[in-house]
């Protein structure tokens, strides 16, 4: 059973742990988005903004209806398949591996530019050894350090913008206007603007964390955690790559100031004292984001686990409640693509917004599935059509031209990077996905390749099928409502593409005095016989349905709520969904 915390996030801490993630962008990606866009750059940050609040309304849809931990996968589950919100997932596990590892590093170069002697790569492998023992604590006490970070991060972009508007003061736009004059990258506007905005989309990572650990917020933070990070991103993102373009020659920043862009800004405008304090800044902001990492990935795999997505290995918790095994996995993946990819930033960055663009266009997919599928799903807010179309247009736009660029000469292409760990990565949940037909497989392997010493393999066998006899042993629940026969089939259905199991309850519940529709028992033998790999068994409960009634169930049956089921219900549901403690809706 998954452990509760005892009280709630507030605000301010629930936008530290995402917004430091997305707010700390801003020290790699005004360099990376003038190396792509040039003069432009500061425009292609502003279409970024634009897509972002596109995408509140669609975080907020979704995640108003579904407020239950996991983002994307959560929303593709409960509106599509386990295959495809398990592809969802794979993705934002390599986007939290990238910000985490592209965070790190950065933070370690900032540090860098204070003590020279620093070595870089081992110290970034001491940085995300250190905050990953931190996110074992448990969120309540990562959350203390998150908000210290945040607040110093806002105070030192507040003076960095402070002593850079006094320099253009004093020292007006000349170098502005020299860069604005200066070749355009790629050799035109259009395709400069077009890689920029690619390379810019990099700027809102870290947005979709906060849907992966909405279940520890307190209701209606979750978007205003949302309004936040957009008014973040929206003034800082553009503005600093203004000011850059502002008193810093292009053709120096991508030769000598890609990781370290803001500390050279704040030397230039107001001296040394400024510089130590920006990179300071830059440490611990960036070391933010990767607590962020821990944070969100822990949240979605704890869900992916109780959903026997991800072998019960990874739920085991420790006595502060936090799941030790899923983040010290985290730990040696996040090292492992710090080695191969030495550190690049541009490589790192193609890496991440690959993954995190296909997340977000998945969770635009998960809306426009919300939409259709579960349309009498109540929800605090909806998003358009029109901008649906648009911010899921925009975020494919942006997937492309990251696919189109070219990697530095001797180092692998942003798409290889990935598909080194998303393949793998697939591969393990298809497999915990399709274990049973695979065992099946490798018994009728076995026999075949035993011949006559089929005797000594049997005690194998019957190992092999006490392993799909235990896993096809998980009972699963659905609430009738009364359903007619048609509704019930789709029930069947779903649990039979989806789930592994022999078991299923239909449980009806009745008020006193109540009797079951008289056709509902004659539907359920009919498709008993129907599926008869799948035993169903009736139950007729007196009472009514509430996340009590669901968790003495859950005790008495022993069965997890993650593998009870209902219909989507109306505007009428006196209950939100994130009471229920994970039930799904598959109707």
């Amino acid at each position: 059973m998954k452990t509760k915390l005892h009280t709630k996030i507030k605000e301010l801490p629930a936008t530290a742990i995402c917004g430091n993630d997305i707010s700390s962008s801003v020290l790699y990606v005004s360099a990376l988005s003038i190396v792509y866009a040039g003069q432009y750059a500061w425009i292609t940050l502003l279409i970024v903004a634009f897509v972002l609040f596109l995408f509140r309304k669609i975080y907020g849809e979704v995640v108003g209806a579904l407020p239950l931990n996991g983002g994307a996968y959560n929303a593709l589950l409960n509106t599509t398949s386990k295959n495809l919100a398990s592809f969802a997932a794979t993705l934002t596990i390599l986007s939290y591996m990238a910000t985490s590892v592209i965070s790190a590093n950065e933070a370690m170069y900032y540090l860098h530019d204070i003590f020279s002697g620093l070595p870089v790569i081992l110290a970034t492998v001491v940085l995300l050894s250190l905050f990953a023992g931190l996110a074992i604590t448990g969120i309540k006490e990562s959350s203390v350090v998150a908000v210290i970070i945040f607040i110093f991060h806002l105070v030192s972009m507040v003076f960095l913008i402070g002593a850079v508007s006094y320099f253009l003061f004093r020292n007006g736009l000349g170098t502005f206007i020299e860069n604005w004059h200066s070749p355009v990258p790629g050799g035109s506007v259009w395709t400069a603007i077009f890689l920029g905005f690619a390379a810019s989309m990099l700027g809102i990572s870290g947005f979709e964390s906060s849907a992966n650990f909405v279940e520890e917020q307190e209701r209606g933070v979750f978007p205003k955690t949302l309004r936040n990070m957009w008014i973040i991103v929206s003034v800082i993102n553009p503005l600093m790559a203004f000011f850059a373009l502002s008193i810093v020659p292009a053709s120096d920043i991508k030769i000598l100031y890609e990781n370290t862009l803001l500390s050279h800004m704040a030397e230039v405008s107001a001296g040394n004292w400024l510089q130590l304090i920006i990179s300071i800044d830059a440490v611990l902001v960036l070391s933010g984001a990767v607590l962020t990492s821990y944070v969100g990935v822990t949240g979605l795999l704890e869900r992916m686990t109780l959903d026997r997505i991800l072998p019960p290995f990874f739920i085991k918790k420790n006595k502060r409640g936090s799941s030790y095994r899923i983040i010290l996995l985290f730990l040696i993946l996040n090292i492992s693509v710090l080695f191969i990819t030495q550190g690049k930033v541009v490589v790192l960055a193609g890496v991440y917004t690959i993954s995190f663009l296909s997340v977000m266009a998945l969770f635009a997919v998960g809306n426009i599935f919300l939409k259709i599928r579960r349309s009498r799903l109540p929800r605090p807010e909806r998003a358009s059509w029109i901008s649906l179309m648009i911010a899921l247009t925009g975020v494919s736009i942006a997937l492309i031209g990251n696919l189109k660029m070219e990697p530095d000469e001797g180092m692998p292409s942003n798409f290889m990077v990935f598909m080194d760990y998303f393949v793998p990565t697939m591969l393990l949940v298809i497999i915990m996905l399709n274990r049973i037909s695979l065992l099946r497989m490798l018994i009728q392997v076995l026999h075949y390749l035993s011949g006559p010493f089929h005797k000594s393999t049997r005690k194998l066998d019957l190992s092999i099928l006490r392993i799909i006899r235990k896993i096809n042993s998980q009972e699963f629940v659905f609430f009738s409502k009364g359903d007619n026969v048609i509704n019930l089939n789709k029930v069947l259905l779903y649990i039979l593409r989806n789930e592994q199991t022999k078991k299923l309850k239909i449980v009806t519940l009745l008020a006193e005095g109540e009797e079951c529709a008289a056709n509902l028992k004659q539907d359920i033998e009919f498709l008993d016989r129907v599926y008869p790999d799948i035993k169903i068994e009736f139950v007729k409960i007196k009472g009514k349905f509430s996340p009590q009634l669901i968790k003495d169930l859950s005790k008495q049956w022993g069965i997890s709520p993650n593998f009870m089921f209902i219909g989507a219900p109306g505007d009428k549901f006196p209950y939100h969904i994130e009471d229920l403690g994970g039930v799904r809706l598959i109707i």
